[in-house]
């Protein structure tokens, strides 16, 4: 993965370049354990705090894979994040879905209405089958990916979960905390300001959304902060510190 290494250096050489204010972020991938802590340490030394991943099967394998289990115990070992972001990445669903048709490319506007599942379905696996109670210090980023989809989320996991305990009559005894709860502690997620992020807060609480403008891209905020707050409502106290910069800080262990 040569590639991948030389991005990564370079990663190293722009956070060193403006200590403080410039945070690249790596790229890895799961697929070599052995390779990821050498990366890993590499990037901690040189002040890189995020590494993005794709929230997906690693060779066939769910992300709570036990022979997975070394690569989460890397980051925290190196104080590294993983964070989830928009990527070329496997589909969540079955590959005929985004066949392109002669007229519309459906494949492509299908992605973008389902931009949520993959990593909904990432984390769901994660802290159903332990990854979060096994990795206490684990943090995960999801970045441009939506938001409005987690708080039906946190309750169809906290009750799918109730459910099937119920319906099978095997409760998972090896979860001290609810599925919710674990997402809650290790899990941070962006919101654009159309998505509401005031109404996000109040469902959900004020440790798990980030302000997110995609500047500088076309489809981003001009001026970044002055229209995320004409657009989301100015938001104050304790939600807005932790909208505008405490949950990032928590991902980057500032």
């Amino acid at each position: 993965m040569p590639c991948v290494t030389a991005w990564n250096r370079w990663t190293v050489a722009v956070a060193q370049s403006g200590p403080g204010r410039l945070f690249p972020v790596a790229h890895l991938t799961l697929r070599d354990p052995a390779w990821l802590d050498d990366e890993l340490a590499a990037l901690s030394g040189g002040g890189v705090r995020l590494a993005m991943i794709a929230p997906g099967l690693v060779d066939g394998k769910p992300l709570s894979h036990p022979d997975l289990d070394r690569c989460w115990g890397a980051f925290v070992e190196h104080g590294v994040t993983p964070v989830f972001h928009v990527a070329n990445q496997i589909h969540p669903f079955d590959a005929a879905w985004y066949e392109p048709d002669d007229e519309l490319e459906v494949g492509a506007v299908l992605s973008s209405v389902f931009i949520w599942t993959a990593p909904a379905l990432a984390i769901a696996d994660m802290a159903l089958n332990g990854v979060f109670a096994r990795h206490p210090d684990l943090r995960l980023g999801v970045m441009e990916l939506s938001a409005p989809w987690v708080p039906m989320f946190l309750m169809y996991l906290d009750g799918g979960l109730a459910f099937t305990s119920r319906f099978d009559g095997t409760p998972r005894r090896d979860l001290e905390l609810k599925p919710s709860e674990y997402v809650m502690r290790h899990v941070r997620v962006a919101a654009f300001p159309y998505e509401n992020p005031a109404k996000l807060i109040h469902q959900v609480g004020e440790d798990m959304f980030m302000y997110c403008s995609d500047w500088p891209h076309a489809e981003g905020l001009a001026r970044p902060v002055d229209d995320y707050d004409a657009q989301a409502g100015l938001i104050e106290g304790r939600a807005g510190h932790q909208l505008y910069s405490g949950n990032l800080e928590f991902l980057l262990h500032a």
